[in-house]
């Protein structure tokens, strides 16, 4: 019984060290993204961003992968800073959605603006790789 018992708590050990490693996995992508989108990194969007994503703004435009990456790269999104405030990850095998708040700095036809958003995404795991296949914001106000 003993050493059922001790196999049993290893094995669960292992997984919930697995669950904390894919949740920083998928908080380390949102990082990398909310960076390459402030430096209009295509490369890194490219590959950080699923080829089916669905992009739901805070004004309810919604756009697909290569609009929203050409967008930010020709200064149509000119994202100056995204911090992100509040983060919660919750993993469903290879999907995780990630609810949070961000605070935004934009500058649209040279305007600056700064608001927040609340947020929820949602992350597929393919190939080893977190891609965001869906964004969808609303401001606070």
């Amino acid at each position: 019984m003993k050493t059922f018992l001790s196999f049993f708590l290893c094995l669960l050990a292992q997984f919930v060290w697995a669950q904390s490693a894919d949740k920083q996995a998928v908080l380390d992508v949102e990082k990398a993204r909310f960076a390459a989108q402030v430096s209009k990194n295509a490369e890194v969007m490219n590959r950080l961003l699923a080829d089916d994503l669905v992009y739901t703004h805070s004004n309810g435009k919604t756009e697909g992968k290569q609009t929203y990456i050409q967008d930010i790269v020709e200064g149509k999104s000119n994202y100056v800073a995204l911090d992100p405030l509040e983060q919660h990850v919750r993993l469903y095998g290879n999907t995780a959605v990630v609810n949070g708040i961000c605070a935004v700095k934009m500058n649209n036809d040279n305007k600056p603006t700064e608001f927040k958003l609340r947020y929820t995404d949602v992350y597929v795991k393919k190939n080893g790789q977190w891609q965001l296949v869906s964004w969808q914001s609303l401001r606070i106000i």
